[in-house]
C-alpha cells in the first residue's frame, strides 16, 4: 500500500511537519479530539495511546474505532482504502461515515460483535464494501481483514482495531494457476504443453524470460520465450522452436531437470556460461524448478533482468506450476507414444509412394478423425496394371481401432491381388465381397462394414471405368477449352457394402486431358446436423473454384471444403490427366547449416534452365528456402525438396522424416513454419498445404505460371 509512515512520537500534541501522501498523520494529530469520545490526547489511556502509535506507524492499512460510537482514527494506508471519505471520516462515528453500507453483512455487524463479545474475527479474501471507487465490471482489490478488540489499562474493551491486508496478487496468482491447469488439460502433445506453459509463466510471473526443458532420449530439448518477443496469432498455433541440449550440460535448467533440485538465484549472472544471445546474458535473477513427474524429466525456469528476491509464496507457486506442467507433459508423452504407434500402423498400410506417370499425376491425403489417437479404417491405393492402365481405389472399413486397421490392410492387399489378375472393377469388387463375407464369418459377426469405390483408367487415359460398393461416387473437375472449370458427379450405380452378396455394376466415364478425378471418404462431406447433399454440393463448388486441377492442391481443397468438425477419417485420392507431361526433379537436403543456401543455388539453376519466368523463380526460391529451414529446425533430420513443373503451374514440396510437430490435426492443418514463413507462403503462392506421411510431414506450395 502507498503512504508508508515512519514511527511517530506518542501523540501528546501536534507533531510539526508530520506528512504523508494523504496528510493523514497531520490530520489525525491536529484533529480536535476533545469533542469526541476519545477526549484530548493528553488524557488518553496508555494502552489506547500505544494502539494509536501502532496505527499511525504501520504501513498496513489500520483503523481504530473507539467507544460505543466507533469514532474513527486511522493511518495513511486506511485513508487510501476509503478514498474520498477521507479526511472527513477522522473523528466521526463509523456508522455515519459508512452509512450507505453499515448494515451490509461484514461491515457494522462484525464491528458490533467484536466490541460486544471481545472476540477477534478474521475475514478472508473479500472485497471491501466501503470502497466506492470501482465501477461495476471493474476488477476490485481483494483483502483479508482482521478485527481485534482494543482494551484499556484495566482490561475493558474500548474499541475495535481493524487491519486490512490486500491479497489481490495472491488471489490473482491462484486464479491464474486455475486457468493454467484448465489450459494444460486441453493439451495433447509436448508442443502444446510448451506453448501453454511459456505463455502462462511469462504473464503470471511478469518475467523477462521463461524456458522449459524435457528429456529426449540421451539428451534434452529446451524452448524459451522472452518478453517483447514479436509473436502473432500464427506463431501461437505453430510448433515452438526447440533447441537440443547436451545431456551433461551444466546450464541451471538442465541441472535442475537432471537432479530434481530447484535452484533460486536472486542476483548474479546465472546464465553467463550458457547464454545463447543477449536475452540470456541480461538475466540476473533466475529460478529453476523440476517438473516432478515419474515419466518425464524436465524443468521450468523463470528469469528477470533485475535482482529479484524469491519469496516463499513465489517459490510455492512455481513448484505448483511445475507440478501441473509435469502432469501435462506425462500425459503428452503417453499420447505421443500411443499416437505414433497407431499412426505408424495406419500409414504403414497405405502406399508410401504413388505411381509416377508421364500424363497422369496422382496425389492423396489422409487425416485421422476423432483425436488422431487411434488407427482408422480409411484407405487408398493407386497402382499400374499389367496392360498399362492405372488402378485407383478408396475405401472405408468401419471402426477406429487396431482391428479396423488390420482388416483395412487385408482388404487393400486382396483388392490389389484381384485387380492384377482381372482388373475389371465389377470382378474385383465381387471377389472382395466374398473375402469380406469370409472375414465376417470367421470373426462371428455380421457387422463388418466395408465400402469401396474402385476404378481403372484405361492405358490411353481417355476414360475411367468405375464400380462402387456402398461408397460415395467420385467427383470430376473438367476444364473445357476457353471455359470455366466445372465439377460434376458422374452417374455411378452404388451397390451394397461388401460382404452382403451384392452384384456391383460398372460405369465408364470420359476422362479428357485437363480433367481431375477425386475419390473421397464420407468424412470429407458428412457433418452432424447437415444433410449429405449439402456437403456434396459444397465439395463440388470448392473443387470447381480451385485455381488449378493439380491433384495435391485439390486434395487440400477437398479436405477443407465442408465447414465443421468431423470425427471420421478424411481420405482423398486425386488423379489429373495432364495436358502435357510435367518435368520433375528432386534434391536430398542434409541436416546442415549450409543446406538452405545449397537448395537456393540448386533451385535457381534448375528453374532458370527450364526457362521459368524470373518473378516465379524469385518467389519459389524464397518460399522453398523458408520451408527447408523450417524442416531442418523442427525435424532435425535430412529433408527432400521436389520440383514439378507443368504448363500451368510450379509445384514445390519439402518433406522431412521427423515425427514431432505433426501429431495433431491442428498442427497438420497449418504450415509448420514461423509467422514470417507462413505470411510469406500465403503471399507468394497460389495454394499451399501440409500432408502427413508415413514418417514426418510434407509442406508444399503451388505457383500458377503466367499465361501469354
Amino acid at each position: 500500500m502507498p503512504g508508508t509512515v515512519g514511527r511517530v512520537p506518542t501523540p501528546a500534541g501536534p507533531v510539526p511537519g508530520a506528512r504523508s501522501a494523504h496528510g493523514t498523520v497531520s490530520a489525525i494529530l491536529g484533529h480536535p479530539w476533545a469533542g469526541t469520545a476519545l477526549g484530548p490526547p493528553e488524557t488518553w489511556d496508555p494502552a489506547v495511546r500505544a494502539v494509536v502509535d501502532l496505527v499511525l506507524s504501520s504501513p498496513v492499512p489500520m483503523a481504530l474505532a473507539y467507544g460505543e460510537e466507533f469514532v474513527l482514527l486511522y493511518n495513511d494506508g486506511y485513508a487510501e482504502l476509503i478514498g474520498n471519505r477521507h479526511p472527513a471520516a477522522i473523528g466521526r462515528p463509523a456508522a455515519e461515515v459508512f452509512a450507505d453500507v453499515w448494515r451490509l453483512p461484514g461491515v457494522g455487524d462484525v464491528m458490533e460483535r467484536t466490541y460486544r463479545r471481545g472476540e477477534s474475527f478474521l475475514e478472508k479474501e473479500a472485497l471491501l464494501p466501503i470502497d466506492r471507487r470501482y465501477a461495476r465490471g471493474v476488477e476490485q482489490p481483494v483483502f483479508t481483514r482482521g478485527y481485534s478488540p482494543v482494551r484499556d489499562s484495566r482490561g475493558r474493551v474500548v474499541g475495535v482495531l481493524t487491519v486490512a491486508a490486500q491479497t489481490t496478487q495472491v488471489t490473482n496468482h491462484l486464479q491464474s494457476l486455475s486457468d493454467f491447469a484448465a489450459a494444460l488439460a486441453g493439451t495433447l502433445t509436448l508442443d502444446d504443453v510448451a506453448r501453454v506453459t511459456l505463455r502462462y509463466a511469462l504473464d503470471s510471473f511478469d518475467a523477462d524470460r521463461v524456458s522449459f526443458a524435457v528429456d529426449e532420449g540421451g539428451g534434452w530439448r529446451a524452448v524459451r520465450r522472452v518478453r517483447g518477443e514479436l509473436l502473432d496469432e500464427a506463431d501461437e498455433r505453430l510448433p515452438p522452436l526447440w533447441r537440443r541440449v547436451a545431456p551433461d550440460s551444466t546450464a541451471p535448467l538442465v541441472v535442475t531437470a537432471r537432479s530434481g533440485v530447484p535452484i533460486f538465484t536472486p542476483d548474479g549472472q546465472p546464465m553467463r556460461d550458457h547464454a545463447v544471445d543477449r536475452h540470456d546474458q541480461k538475466v540476473r535473477a533466475l529460478a529453476t524448478v523440476p517438473l516432478r513427474s515419474a515419466v518425464v524429466r524436465g524443468a521450468l525456469a523463470v528469469g528477470y533482468h533485475v535482482a529479484h528476491p524469491w519469496s516463499a509464496a513465489e517459490r510455492a507457486l512455481l513448484a505448483a506450476s511445475a507440478e501441473l506442467v509435469g502432469q501435462a507433459a506425462e500425459r503428452a508423452r503417453r499420447f505421443e507414444t500411443q499416437h505414433g504407434t497407431a499412426q505408424l500402423l495406419q500409414r504403414s498400410m497405405l502406399p508410401e509412394h504413388l505411381p509416377d506417370l508421364p500424363r497422369l499425376r496422382i496425389a492423396a491425403r489422409y487425416d485421422p478423425g476423432v483425436d488422431g489417437n487411434a488407427a482408422g479404417g480409411d484407405f487408398y491405393d493407386a497402382f499400374v496394371l499389367p496392360d498399362g492402365g492405372l488402378g485407383i481405389v478408396l475405401g472405408d472399413v468401419a471402426g477406429h481401432d487396431v482391428q479396423a486397421a488390420a482388416r483395412m490392410g487385408q482388404v487393400r492387399a486382396a483388392l490389389r491381388a484381384l485387380a492384377l489378375a482381372d482388373p475389371r472393377p465389377d470382378a474385383v469388387l465381387t471377389g472382395l465381397d466374398r473375402l469380406v463375407a469370409s472375414l465376417g464369418a470367421e470373426a462371428g459377426t455380421h457387422e463388418l462394414f466395408v465400402t469401396v469405390v474402385f476404378g481403372v483408367v484405361d492405358p490411353d487415359g481417355r476414360s475411367i471405368t468405375l464400380a462402387s460398393a456402398g461408397h460415395p461416387g467420385p467427383l470430376i473437375r473438367r476444364c473445357p477449352l476457353g471455359g470455366e472449370p466445372v465439377a460434376e458427379y458422374p452417374a455411378l450405380p452404388t451397390g451394397p457394402p461388401l460382404g452382403l452378396g451384392g452384384r456391383p455394376r460398372t460405369s465408364t466415364v470420359r476422362f479428357a486431358p485437363g480433367d481431375t478425378l477425386l475419390l473421397f471418404s464420407d468424412g470429407v462431406v458428412e457433418r452432424r446436423r447437415q444433410s449429405l447433399s449439402v456437403g456434396l454440393a459444397r465439395l463440388a463448388e470448392a473443387v470447381a473454384e480451385a485455381d488449378s486441377g493439380d491433384p495435391r492442391a485439390l486434395c487440400a481443397v477437398a479436405s477443407a471444403a465442408v465447414e465443421g468438425v468431423t470425427e471420421d477419417d478424411v481420405a482423398v485420392l486425386a488423379v489429373e490427366h495432364a495436358l502435357r507431361p510435367s518435368r520433375s526433379v528432386s534434391m536430398e537436403v542434409p541436416a546442415e547449416p549450409t543446406a538452405p543456401s545449397r537448395v537456393r543455388h540448386w533451385m535457381t539453376g534448375q528453374l532458370t534452365e527450364w526457362q521459368v519466368p524470373e518473378g516465379v523463380i524469385g518467389a519459389a526460391v524464397l518460399c522453398t528456402s523458408e520451408l527447408t529451414t523450417n524442416a531442418l529446425l523442427h525435424a532435425g533430420t535430412a529433408a527432400r525438396v521436389e520440383i514439378d513443373l507443368s504448363t500451368e503451374r510450379l509445384l514445390v514440396s519439402v518433406s522431412d522424416s521427423g515425427t514431432r510437430g505433426t501429431v495433431t490435426r491442428a498442427q497438420t492443418d497449418t504450415l509448420s513454419s514461423r509467422g514470417r514463413g507462413l505470411g510469406l507462403i500465403e503471399q507468394l503462392s497460389d495454394a499451399w498445404g501440409t500432408d502427413p506421411t508415413v514418417r514426418g510431414s510434407t509442406v508444399w506450395f503451388e505457383i500458377l505460371l503466367p499465361t501469354d
